[in-house]
C-alpha cells in the first residue's frame, strides 16, 4: 500500500526545489495521488535530517538525470537505504565545452557574447526540443519503470528544473494531466526558495552585477516558452501526444492504463 503523505512542502536544508507532484488534475477529473511522485534538485548536499525525511517517503526509485560532469561538480547523491538509484543522463542545456566554466568565470564581455541578444533563452529552447526528440529511450524507460511499480519515485537533475522538469512533464502527459496544470507545476521552480543558486568564481560585486544576473537569468529560470517548445516538438514530430507516447515511447494503451492506476486517485 502506497504511503499517503501530506502535501505541505518540507523545509529541506540541502535539497532545493523538492515537491510532491500530487494533486494535479487530469482531463477526465482524476488527480495525481499524493506520495507517489516527487521532484527535486540533486541530493548530493542532503543533510542527515534531509536524508531522514526522504527515507520516510518510502521511495522505491530515484531517477537521476545528471551527467558525469554534473556529478563531478556536485557529488553523488546521498545513499538512502533500500532505494534503487537509476542514473539516466539527459542532455544538459549547458552542455558544451567550457560552457559552465564561462558561466562561473566569464567576464562581462564574454557573457554578453555567449548569452546576450536572446542567445541564452534560445539555447534553452533548442535543448528542450532536443531532449524530446533524442531522449525517447530514456523517457520510455522511466514510464515503463513507473508502470512496473517503481513507485514512490523521485525524479531529479541538478536544479530540478529542466531535465527533471521535462521528465515530470512527459509523465504527467501520459497520466492525462491538464496541460495548464503541467505548466503551472513546472513554473513553481521559479519560487525564490527553490531556485538553483548561481555560483560565480569571484565574490566581488561585479561578478553578480545586475547585468550579469540578467544575462544568466534565462539559464536559471523556468519559462513557459521552454516547456511549450517541448510540447510543440511533440506535435511537430509525432502529430499528437497519444502517438508520441505509443510510437515514440512505446507506451501502449494497456501500459498507460496500468500507469494511471498506479499514480492516480
Amino acid at each position: 500500500m502506497t504511503q499517503q503523505i501530506p502535501s505541505t512542502e518540507p523545509e529541506l536544508a540541502g535539497v532545493r526545489n523538492f515537491r510532491d507532484v500530487g494533486g494535479l488534475l487530469t482531463v477526465d477529473g482524476r488527480r495525481v495521488r499524493f506520495g507517489v511522485l516527487f521532484r527535486s534538485g540533486h541530493l548530493a548536499h542532503a543533510t542527515e535530517e534531509d536524508a531522514e525525511f526522504l527515507s520516510s517517503l518510502g521511495l522505491h526509485t530515484i531517477f537521476d538525470f545528471r551527467n558525469a560532469a554534473d556529478q563531478k561538480l556536485e557529488g553523488p547523491d546521498v545513499e538512502l537505504p533500500g532505494v534503487r538509484n537509476v542514473n539516466l543522463p539527459l542532455s544538459d542545456p549547458a552542455d558544451g565545452s567550457g560552457f559552465w566554466k564561462m558561466v562561473r568565470d566569464g567576464e562581462i564581455d564574454q557573457l554578453r557574447e555567449l548569452l546576450g541578444d536572446g542567445k541564452a533563452a534560445n539555447r534553452m529552447i533548442v535543448s528542450y526540443r532536443t531532449i524530446i526528440k533524442e531522449r525517447t529511450a530514456e523517457h520510455a524507460r522511466v514510464l515503463a519503470s513507473l508502470a512496473d511499480d517503481s513507485v514512490p519515485a523521485l525524479m531529479h537533475c541538478a536544479a530540478g528544473k529542466d531535465r527533471a522538469g521535462l521528465s515530470i512533464a512527459v509523465t504527467l502527459l501520459a497520466l492525462g494531466v491538464e496541460r495548464e496544470a503541467i505548466v503551472a507545476d513546472y513554473l513553481e521552480s521559479n519560487a525564490k526558495h527553490r531556485r538553483y543558486k548561481v555560483h560565480r568564481s569571484s565574490s566581488s560585486a561585479a561578478a553578480y552585477s545586475p547585468e550579469v544576473m540578467e544575462l544568466l537569468g534565462p539559464l536559471f529560470e523556468a519559462r513557459a516558452e521552454y516547456l511549450m517548445a517541448a510540447f510543440d516538438t511533440i506535435e511537430e514530430t509525432w502529430g499528437d501526444v497519444d502517438t508520441y507516447l505509443e510510437q515514440g515511447l512505446g507506451l501502449t494503451p494497456e501500459l498507460r492504463e496500468v500507469l494511471r492506476e498506479r499514480l492516480l486517485d
